[in-house]
């Protein structure tokens, strides 16, 4: 029997507590949001929920505190942006389910909002612990979850509290799921996904998913390394997992099988180390000097690969070229960028600097959909049930 998500819509809001699960885990320096991309996408819902009169109570997690108060990894700055996108004042607390924050969730009036503080300062929150669901659902009377970025986790405020009061997905959420659908069940030709970031480990299973469905492959970024090791490339001091070279020629023989086209970088840009990116060079592939290291694809790369990408009607683009976060190697990354956002088909980017790059390029909103999940979107892609959304499905009539 089919399932359906179910959304926002459904649920009966105005006047309600609605305690929403949102991923507002941005990038902090020196106390201050420096990226609010996060914030912005969960508008929408925001939004919608306030103009139906609503009480909004908010949570999230930021950062990796281990279940310990961090004063670093607060969520006041991000209460501070949040007030100026919304436009009306933030009623943050810093508790999560003790008695000031059912104190601010009880004196929330109709079209207010309210944030707890940073979720993973309780350690039961990782451990999905039944009764830190409960005291978190005991603040609202109803759930949405709008925190794609979270749904590959099963935790208190992503499965434990949807199982206990009427909910539903965010329009955030629904968006992502919509446009990961289209991806796996799309019959659009041709399919280009191109791939990169640091290890193959983590593309393995993406890759056998979406291989009997694509018609072309590019790999990029240090995981390309492991690919041209199978082929038999000397890469110098190159970082390679070499456990995965097996692995890597079994994906490439697999590929061959079923009449996939894969495109490996044809030449590199390499230096002695990250510390001397100004002793950078371009280099064919097979003349990588045994005392250098690939940090990027070279130019010729850029364009093969640019090539492919005109051709899509489909395409799915995770993970950078090279080592994006130093400038000498962001070339890649950046023609990549260039060539995605040209795309005449529908295109999925999801991944951190992937994202970054297109942002950084003014190249964002030229794409299908700029997903805002990381490992969320890696794990769908893979064909895996994520327990944030799962919880929120229901057979269709």
């Amino acid at each position: 029997m089919a399932r359906r998500l179910r959304t926002i819509r459904e649920l009966d809001v105005t006047e309600r507590r609605v305690l929403v699960r949102v991923d507002y885990n941005v990038p902090l320096e020196g106390g201050r949001v420096v990226d609010d991309t996060r914030v912005r996408e969960t508008l929408p819902t925001l939004q919608w929920l306030l103009e139906r009169r609503a009480k909004v109570i908010l949570c999230s997690h930021l950062g990796r505190p281990r279940g310990q108060v961090r004063e670093e990894l607060r969520l006041a700055p991000v209460a501070e942006v949040l007030e100026r996108l919304v436009g009306r004042p933030v009623q943050y607390v810093r508790d999560i389910v003790g008695p000031d924050a059912r104190a601010m969730a009880e004196r929330l009036k109709p079209g207010e909002l309210g944030l707890l503080e940073n979720l993973r300062f309780d350690p039961r929150e990782e451990a999905d612990d039944p009764e830190f669901a409960r005291a978190l659902a005991d603040l609202a009377e109803r759930y949405v979850n709008d925190a794609f970025g979270a749904a590959h986790r099963a935790h208190a405020s992503v499965v434990g509290v949807a199982k206990l009061l009427p909910s539903a997905a965010g329009l955030l959420l629904e968006r992502e799921v919509q446009a990961l659908e289209r991806v796996l069940r799309s019959t659009e030709r041709p399919f280009v996904l191109v791939l990169g970031g640091a290890k193959i480990s983590d593309k393995i299973g993406v890759i056998e998913n979406l291989l009997p469905r694509a018609d072309a492959v590019l790999l990029g970024g240090g995981m390309a390394n492991t690919f041209l090791k199978a082929r038999g490339y000397e890469l110098g001091r190159s970082l390679v997992e070499t456990e995965k070279i097996g692995e890597a020629q079994r994906l490439l023989d697999l590929a061959e099988q079923r009449g996939v086209r894969v495109e490996l970088p044809v030449d590199v840009v390499v230096a002695p180390s990250l510390d001397a990116p100004q002793e950078r060079q371009v280099v064919p592939v097979e003349r990588v000097p045994p005392d250098r290291a690939i940090y990027d694809i070279g130019p010729e790369t850029v364009k093969r690969f640019s090539d492919v990408i005109r051709t899509a009607a489909l395409l799915v683009w995770n993970g950078p070229m090279g080592v994006y976060e130093i400038e000498e190697f962001r070339e890649g990354t950046r023609g990549v960028a260039e060539a995605v956002a040209a795309c005449p088909g529908f295109t999925l980017v999801g991944g951190g600097d992937s994202a970054a790059a297109l942002k950084e390029l003014g190249l964002a909103d030229r794409v299908g959909h700029l997903s805002t999940g990381g490992g969320a979107t890696l794990e769908y892609l893979e064909g895996r049930e994520l327990p944030g959304i799962a919880v929120l499905m229901e057979e269709e009539a």
